[in-house]
């Protein structure tokens, strides 16, 4: 004989099953509908645009007279140092000067390898340079997030004698240089991580209750490399010259350093893939693009008034997280953002931030990156790992 629930209790049942109902349906619309601050037509323009390059006619220019060019190079004051430049003669008139379109001076050592011999700069400059072209020019894919582990930590495992799993790391930091790390009191956390990245060469001696000692990656951009063939041996290692050493390239014409650099690191020194570098350059437009149109109200085809179009550039701080992404399970970000009062480089003077940056954009990212990593475009399919910022 079936019983009948009493009142009460059917009627609690009932608000239950309500309640569930409500419940599942705030997750289903949670997860199904874009955010609400994002207009599908207005995404539609901002991918258009973040995905045009103004400098891109120029790039292949400069290619074009670099891969074209001839190799000078002489020794002066008793053979101290050296002088090598490319240089190219345009038109047939031989009255007509010659272009320099790169060169670097660089003191010279005995029983030193650097530079390498004459005869292999020019051809060595060339293969490096095409293969970066070829793949800068190349189609975005998808899958080049999940690239870098091939490409960066391989490279790096092998150097340091292990065998590489084809696994991330499990813990990164990467250290910017802010100002805010003064008194952070991080450095033992830092080091704590099994793979810490520092920026731009930043100054460890001295700050390590802060900022750490550990290093296991120096990324730079190709600007440092230029500024270090000015040493002897090109010594670029700040961190001790068993650390490698990731670079981006800024100009084509800096190939000509890392092939003169490349001769005397014992380290790897490695080129970011130009398919990688792009992907980070159309995710900083789109966001600065969107900036811009929130802000003002106006159109994003507008942005240019505001912006140099041909030297926007996202910032190396940007880019080393993103390579993180791509080769650890979980993230710690240190010294990225700004309070009043801070210095702007924690072991610098500097004071004012570079124009062809928009890192209130690249601060967007991040929150997007942490929160709700779906909505950033141009990462379709891949799996963005926990990322925890540190102030």
């Amino acid at each position: 004989m079936k019983r009948s629930l009493p009142l009460p209790l059917l009627f609690l049942f009932l608000l239950a099953c309500l309640a569930f109902r409500s419940a599942l349906t705030r997750s289903f619309h949670y997860q199904s509908n874009p955010p609400r601050d994002r207009n599908i037509h207005l995404d539609a323009t901002l991918l258009s645009l973040s995905s045009h390059d103004p400098a891109d006619s120029s790039l292949r220019t400069d290619i074009s007279d670099l891969l074209q060019a001839s190799l000078e190079s002489f020794d002066t004051i008793g053979g101290k140092f050296r002088t090598i430049s490319l240089w190219r003669r345009i038109g047939s008139d031989d009255t007509v000067r010659p272009r320099s379109l790169a060169r670097i001076r660089l003191p010279v050592r005995a029983q030193t390898h650097y530079p390498p011999d004459r005869q292999l700069i020019l051809p060595l400059f060339r293969h490096s340079l095409v293969t970066w072209a070829r793949s800068h020019h190349a189609e975005l894919p998808y899958s080049i997030m999940s690239e870098l582990i091939q490409r960066i930590k391989r490279p790096i495992e092998i150097f340091n004698g292990r065998r590489d799993s084809g696994e991330p790391y499990g813990t990164c930091a990467v250290v910017g240089n802010s100002g805010i790390l003064l008194g952070s009191n991080h450095g033992e956390f830092i080091n704590s991580h099994q793979f810490v990245i520092r920026l731009n060469n930043a100054r460890v001696v001295g700050y390590e209750r802060d900022v750490g000692s550990k290093t296991s990656l120096s990324f730079v951009n190709s600007n440092i490399l230029h500024l270090c063939t000015r040493r002897v041996g090109c010594h670029c290692h700040p961190y001790g010259e068993n650390v490698p050493i990731a670079m981006y390239m800024c100009q084509p014409r800096h190939f000509l350093d890392y092939v003169v650099c490349n001769s005397s690191h014992k380290a790897p020194l490695l080129i970011t893939d130009p398919r990688f570098d792009n992907l980070c350059a159309q995710i900083t437009k789109y966001y600065s693009l969107k900036r811009f149109a929130d802000l003002t109200g106006l159109s994003p085809t507008r942005w240019n008034e505001t912006h140099d179009a041909t030297t926007f550039h996202y910032s190396s701080g940007f880019q080393a997280v993103m390579l993180a992404l791509g080769i650890c399970k979980r993230v710690s970000v240190f010294g990225f953002g700004k309070i009043k009062g801070a210095k702007h480089h924690y072991y610098t003077n500097q004071k004012a931030e570079l124009n062809l940056h928009d890192y209130e954009a690249e601060y967007m990212i991040y929150r997007d990156l942490i929160k709700q990593p779906e909505v950033i475009p141009f990462l379709s399919g891949f799996q963005v790992p926990p990322l925890v910022f540190y102030y």
